[in-house]
């Protein structure tokens, strides 16, 4: 038995940490707190070593902050019609 001990203690520990990482994680995704400090932390680390991957992040985050074409003051959206 006292050789099982350490495995044990092992065993124990390693699932009271995946045990508390499953608290925390249900915890952030409640409360939707990770995204901000996320988001950033992933785009200061494609600023420094992927140039390319930084651009078309800035990129991603112009677009999806356009807004939605409106329709006409009058409700209708005209569309064009094509000759031919």
């Amino acid at each position: 038995m006292h050789a099982l001990l350490p495995y044990l203690t092992l065993l124990g520990f390693l699932a009271a940490v995946l045990g508390f990482f499953t608290w925390l994680a249900r915890r952030i995704r409640r409360r939707g707190t990770a995204g901000g400090g996320m988001s950033g932390a992933l785009a200061a680390y494609e600023e420094a070593f992927r140039a390319t991957s930084h651009a078309s992040h800035h990129e991603i985050r112009a677009q999806g902050e356009r807004k939605a074409p409106t329709d006409s003051p009058d409700g209708l959206r005209r569309r064009r019609r094509r000759k031919g």
